[in-house]
């Protein structure tokens, strides 16, 4: 068969191709080789765990929200539609679940059953306490 195009690769049948030459490899036998780490982790690696933080004033809420809950800290309420999970500004009556109808305020207790507790992950570091207070850290620049 003569070919109208005389570069390789252009219409080739497979019959008048070579098969390329393998190469033997030496593979040692037993278990295969894990990939990464087999160690653990070092003491001083960071962790992460889940709290859930006041939408007001930030602070950590330790225990699970009840109907009747309010924060320790500025005396907001915990059952309230600013601190779920399924608030969301952009979304329809500014919640990710179909509720009937819109909740007049976002901060004030409601009786919303899909209520859930909004967790964030933060990072668990193993840190010295800082100084008391912000005189006493610049007084420390200059010992």
């Amino acid at each position: 068969m003569t070919r109208k195009y005389q570069q390789r690769g252009y219409q080739e049948d497979d019959r008048e191709r070579e098969p390329a030459p393998r190469k033997e490899q030496s593979r040692e036998h037993g278990p295969r080789r894990r990939y990464g780490p087999r160690e653990p982790r070092a003491v001083n690696m960071p962790s992460f765990h889940e709290v859930s933080k006041c939408s007001r004033c930030g602070r950590q809420i330790d225990t699970p929200a009840g109907m009747n809950d309010i924060c320790p800290g500025c005396g907001s309420d915990i059952h309230a539609c600013a601190q779920c999970a399924w608030f969301d500004t952009s979304s329809r009556f500014e919640c990710g679940q179909p509720i009937p109808a819109r909740v007049g305020s976002k901060q004030s207790r409601n009786t919303c059953t899909f209520f859930e507790v909004r967790v964030t992950v933060e990072r668990q570091t193993h840190s010295s306490v800082g100084p008391r207070t912000a005189r006493q850290a610049f007084d420390d620049l200059f010992k």
